[in-house]
């Protein structure tokens, strides 16, 4: 099926907007002359086009996924001319031209297999997330007095999974480990901070993917580090952490559907433990039926908790209603059950900072 030259281009613009304002001039940059390269019929369109048409929903899949596979080759050794402009493999992009001249080549010169990466579903396991998801955990620790049963779906390789192991300071105050890895510190914003006066044990951890990625594995790792982008190092950092720590502490991340897997793990209350499930940015990639169904798997779900079994749902997503009907700018909200009491504890950046929490 022929890819539209004019929605490819549209869809890379949008993208190229969101990097600006995230903070990555580079990739704004690259996807806007990728996008004038589409509508010339270049070699964009050639990367593209195999069933990439099928995927363009308008959200920025199809840009980050373009970009994670051509940052891929970058990352293996195989674009040394694009690699001298990209901070992540110690280059500097000095002048937009000359790195858009290589960037193309690298496009021209492994179009088939970066037809083939294209297709991979995009995979950005941020852990820098976890500064926002922190204050939901540490509520229910609090609220509940119970230790922590922790439930990802979307978890990808499961990096926010092991958030109990990472560092968090803002200011005089912190949380968690002051040794560990992955420090996420000037994150908050604002007069409000978590309660990190909380303690909080986690007694069980499992998560669930469409496509999980082992973060032990040398294939696994380059899969996270191409879904970051080239400019930013400071992400770099708090995932070469992240990894760090996925080696010393073991997580299973089930290849499953999440809403048929969440329904089986939450078809008996855990008894002594609060259940808290979550997700970061999933709601993104998903439908609107499997939206429709997790959200009925937690009304039936939060009917049968319990004081000693209680659940809770956090989650880190565009800002939407209840039913998740709305996705607007990124929130963090918390529902517990018993009671099914909703609170919106903080907002968020894309990838975690900064926080500003709310409660």
């Amino acid at each position: 099926m022929e890819v539209r030259g004019e929605a490819v281009a549209t869809i890379l613009r949008d993208q190229a907007g969101w990097c600006r304002r995230l903070d990555s001039p580079l990739y704004a940059a690259l996807l806007e002359r990728a996008a004038d390269d589409a509508l010339a019929g270049g070699p964009t369109v050639e990367v593209l086009s195999d069933g990439s048409e099928a995927r363009e929903d308008g959200d920025g899949a199809l840009a980050l996924r373009f970009m994670a596979a051509v940052h891929r080759l970058v990352l293996g050794g195989r674009a040394p001319e694009l690699a001298a402009f990209y901070p992540s493999t110690g280059g500097s992009a000095l002048s937009v031209d000359q790195v858009w001249l290589a960037f193309r080549d690298t496009l021209k010169a492994n179009a088939p297999e970066l037809r083939d990466l294209v297709a991979k579903p995009c995979q950005t396991n941020e852990a820098g997330r976890s500064a926002a998801l922190l204050g939901g955990f540490l509520t229910v620790a609090r609220d509940t007095g119970l230790p922590l049963r922790i439930v990802e779906i979307g978890a990808s390789a499961g990096l926010n999974l092991r958030w109990d192991r990472f560092h968090y300071r803002a200011g005089d105050r912190s949380w968690g480990d002051p040794s560990s890895p992955v420090r996420l510190e000037d994150v908050y914003e604002g007069d409000h901070l978590p309660p990190f006066e909380v303690e909080a044990a986690v007694a069980e951890r499992i998560g669930c993917d469409l496509d999980p990625i082992d973060p032990t594995s040398d294939e696994g790792a380059l899969a996270l580090r191409s879904s970051l982008w080239a400019d930013q190092v400071r992400r770099f950092r708090i995932l070469e952490g992240a990894l760090e720590v996925a080696r010393a502490v073991p997580v299973t991340v089930e290849r499953a559907d999440a809403a048929e897997w969440l329904s089986d793990r939450l078809g008996q209350p855990a008894t002594g433990m609060a259940t808290v499930v979550f997700h970061s940015v999933a709601m993104f990639h998903a439908t609107q039926e499997a939206r429709n169904r997790i959200l009925s798997t937690f009304q039936e779900a939060g009917a049968r908790a319990t004081a000693d079994a209680p659940l809770a749902w956090l989650r880190m997503e565009g800002g939407y209603s209840y039913a998740l009907l709305r996705l607007t700018p990124h929130e963090v909200w918390l529902t517990t059950w018993p009671g099914g009491e909703e609170r919106r504890l903080a907002t968020a950046g894309a990838h975690g900072k900064p926080v500003r929490w709310r409660v």
